[in-house]
């Protein structure tokens, strides 16, 4: 299957280690606002999710939204939830800790697309 959304074992690691602190988590591909295009991490709930916004999938039973304008540039790549040194300057709760999330990319192939095509992403909440 198919994901629009996967993470790293760095991710993952630290996904799990926000979770022992925080609780339940999501996940929201900023649009260029504090830290450029970062994805920001958020306590569930915390970030208000709207009509304009893209349920991509989930990462480590985390969700993961997109604006549905931004999707519309990036629809044709997966995204790869990944986590560098340095601290960024956004309200992302892995930022204290000295790392910060980044999403690399790839494009999907012409086989991954028609099957992406068949399950569009849930717009709004």
């Amino acid at each position: 299957m198919v994901q629009r959304v996967l993470s790293t074992d760095k991710a993952k690691e630290l996904i799990a280690q926000l979770k022992a602190k925080h609780g339940p988590l999501m996940f929201h591909q900023s649009g260029g606002c504090c830290d450029g295009s970062s994805p920001m991490c958020f306590t569930l709930g915390e970030f208000k999710i709207g009509g304009t916004d893209v349920l991509l999938g989930d990462i480590e039973g985390c969700p993961f939204y997109m604006n549905k304008d931004q999707w519309e540039y990036w629809k044709h790549t997966q995204l790869i939830l990944d986590v560098t040194p340095g601290r960024g300057s956004s309200f992302s709760l892995e930022i204290p800790l000295g790392v910060r999330f980044l999403t690399r990319s790839r494009v999907f192939t012409e086989t991954e697309l028609e099957q992406l095509d068949a399950a569009p992403p849930k717009i709004g909440v």
